[in-house]
């Protein structure tokens, strides 16, 4: 899934937005007309969309419409119309906000990651290029669903929330597998091994997941 779909038919403006937000550590798509963001929507999904009013074809409140009649998918308008009715007409549709162009980057960064945490920061976990959703207990890698078993995302989401913390072998498989568990203390380190063959850019030297020797893992990040 994209973190940022971005509709806006000028191009110089929507390249400039998408380097600001992959600086951001976001993962963007774009699209020049209504039509394209729809069709990339359906295929893709996307957690946030930064939605232009003035399009080609099919414009911005159409786009809204046409999203909110099946998803709640967080909307910020972005728009050089600065009416009162065309701000209502917005907000109405059910955009959560609403910017008006030009636009300070800062600001515009400031409302995104806003968004972001008001909607996502209980609920997901996000470390770059991995992001973990608790509620529907998904992960993804660059965008990309990853294929993992309920044991394996479990230890992700604990490893995650203890992010920069060592923890004992014992205390990640009593937490895991349960401390009156049958399976053995070898099978953490099998889940380590598989875990790291889906989210490390190279499972041989893991950037991500660390071994404390003596003790147990924890997870670093990049």
């Amino acid at each position: 899934m994209t973190d940022i779909l971005i509709v806006e038919d000028n191009k110089e403006l929507a390249d400039l937005l998408c380097d600001f937000l992959r600086a951001e550590n976001y993962t963007v798509s774009a699209a020049e007309t209504g039509e394209k963001a729809l069709s990339l929507y359906e295929k893709y999904g996307a957690r946030l969309i930064v939605l232009d009013i003035m399009l080609p074809g099919m414009d911005g409140f159409a786009v809204c419409r046409k999203i909110r009649e099946e998803s709640n998918t967080p909307i910020l308008i972005v728009s050089a119309k600065t009416e009162k009715e065309d701000k209502l007409n917005g907000l109405v549709l059910g955009a959560d906000d609403y910017i008006e162009k030009p636009y300070d980057i800062d600001i515009m960064l400031a409302k995104i990651g806003g968004i972001f945490k008001r909607r996502y920061a209980v609920d997901e976990l996000n470390d770059g290029n991995i992001l973990v959703n608790k509620i529907s207990r998904t992960a993804y890698k660059n965008g990309i669903p990853l294929e993992m078993t309920s044991k394996e995302f479990d230890l992700l989401v604990l490893l995650m929330e203890n992010r920069g913390k060592a923890l004992s072998k014992e205390y990640i498989f009593n937490q895991i597998w349960g401390s009156d568990s049958f399976s053995e203390q070898q099978t953490l380190t099998v889940h380590i091994k598989w875990l790291r063959q889906k989210i490390e850019d190279d499972p041989k030297e893991p950037k991500k997941i660390l071994t404390v020797w003596g003790m147990g893992y924890k997870y670093e990040g990049v």
